[in-house]
This record gives structure tokens, C-alpha cells and sequence, in this order.
């Protein structure tokens, strides 16, 4: 019986990890389609700043 708690405290730390590691790949994937899709628009700022100075 102990061995079986002992088990399943144990898997709930892995559970965890897993839980943050999907967490960071969703940060990851919106920032890289916000990228895409405002990309050119802040690049279009940058050379304006740029063109200004």
C-alpha cells in the first residue's frame, strides 16, 4: 500500500513538469505567430525611426 502512495506522489511531480513544459511551448508557439503577423509592421517602424535619424 505504501509503495503504491509513494508511486503515485512521485508521478504528480512528473505530471507537474509536463503541465509547465506545455505551458511554455503555447508562450512559445503565440510569440513566434505574433511575430509572424507583426513582424513586417514593426520592421516598417524600425527603418522609419532609422530613416529619420
Amino acid at each position: 500500500m505504501f509503495a503504491m502512495i509513494t508511486s503515485v506522489l512521485q508521478n504528480k511531480k512528473g505530471q507537474g513538469m509536463v503541465e509547465y513544459g506545455l505551458i511554455l511551448a503555447l508562450v512559445a508557439v503565440v510569440g513566434m505567430a505574433g511575430l509572424i503577423l507583426l513582424g513586417p509592421q514593426v520592421l516598417a517602424q524600425f527603418n522609419t525611426v532609422a530613416g529619420a535619424l
